[in-house]
């Protein structure tokens, strides 16, 4: 079957790495399927002209707003992963609400992420509900074997001895919806205190305007790094090597930056929200926090409590899933590992006190 499937295709974010993972797993199966940017339409008349140009029988779209608005009338039937913005946020504006609604309306399926994800959906468009189903996201981590740690500390001005360092990556595309200058200033005071803690931010700058303002703040602020967008085998290599990853935005469908720690055996720090709560199981998978202080006071302490954490990676055909249990418990008949932090990984480092309060 010839497909079209569309997405916004920003270089090295999140969609565009779940887009062009979803295409490889259809052309594995043995379809043709052709990946455009939403981005490159303006109207439903040139993606008319382009399903003709190329014979397409079907179509797909992640996002439900930005790439599923373009596919209702064209003759083709057509599914719809939710991103999570379109849930999260376009829900909130009428028009684009009333957009997705009939989108739905003719889409012949709909794919969540999250349980969470569905209910959001079935509530906004009930009429839309018996087409609504979950698959959890796969993810497949690529580090680059040769990166150099050392040299990414000091392109990122951090001159320290790469022993003694507790870096907290925040990955992310740098817009409001993923609030990176949340934890800047806990971040920046606990540096203060203990040196050897820094927080860098690494993504591609999507708001311009918004990029300056976190731009002007980080340059101003000790202890945080602002590192532009990476290969995608570059920034897995730096999540191995870093603490511990941050996720801080307002919303998330299913974080991909998340699901990749995990499955690089990092331990994660997530703000509280639907979307990383179904992902993270508090002091068990990882950490939730609803403030800067409560991460960093009731947050880091439990990652080295004598049980640590045991990761749970299971591999299949159409890439990684992941699941985490506090024991070594498979939870597929597929390839599995399970890895505990403290004794097996060999990557327990010794955790800077907390500050105060």
């Amino acid at each position: 079957m010839r497909l079209l499937f569309l997405a916004v295709l920003r270089r090295h974010t999140g969609n565009a790495i779940t887009a062009q993972r979803v295409r490889d797993h259809l052309e594995a199966a043995g379809h043709v399927c052709i990946l455009k940017n939403a981005l490159d339409f303006e109207s439903p008349s040139e993606i008319s002209n382009f399903i003709k140009a190329e014979s397409l029988e079907a179509a797909m779209a992640l996002h439900l707003y930005r790439g599923g608005r373009l596919l209702p009338g064209h003759g083709i039937p057509f599914g719809i992963i939710f991103g999570g913005t379109d849930l999260n946020e376009d829900v909130k504006q009428g028009e684009k609400n009333k957009v997705m609604g009939k989108v739905l309306e003719e889409a012949r399926f709909a794919v969540a992420f999250t349980e969470s994800m569905k209910e959001t959906a079935q509530r906004q468009w009930p009429h839309a509900k018996d087409k609504i189903y979950v698959q959890s996201q796969g993810i497949a981590t690529v580090p680059n074997t040769t990166f150099n740690w050392d040299t990414f500390l000091q392109r990122s001005e951090i001159n320290q001895s790469a022993d003694n360092l507790h870096v907290f990556l925040l990955i992310c595309g740098l817009r409001q919806v993923k609030d990176p200058l949340y934890l800047v200033d806990a971040f920046s005071e606990w540096h203060q205190e203990e040196p050897s803690v820094y927080m860098v931010i690494v993504g591609p700058e999507v708001d311009p305007v918004f990029t300056r303002e976190v731009k002007a703040k980080v340059k101003r602020t000790p202890g945080v790094r602002l590192i532009g967008e990476m290969a995608r085998e570059d920034l897995h290599a730096v999540v191995k090597n870093c603490f511990a990853v941050v996720n801080s935005s307002v919303s998330e469908g299913m974080s991909a930056a998340i699901l990749e720690a995990m499955d690089l055996e990092v331990p994660v720090l997530a703000r509280n929200i639907p979307g990383n709560a179904a992902v993270v199981k508090h002091e068990v998978t990882g950490l939730l926090f609803s403030d800067p202080q409560e991460g960093w006071l009731s947050g880091i302490q439990p990652l080295h409590k004598p049980s640590g954490f045991y990761w749970t990676t299971v591999r299949s055909s159409g890439g990684s899933r992941y699941c985490c249990k506090e024991a070594s418990i498979a939870v597929n008949e597929t390839e599995s590992r399970s890895v505990s932090h403290q004794e097996e990984s060999g990557r327990a480092r010794s955790s800077p006190e907390p500050r105060a309060s």
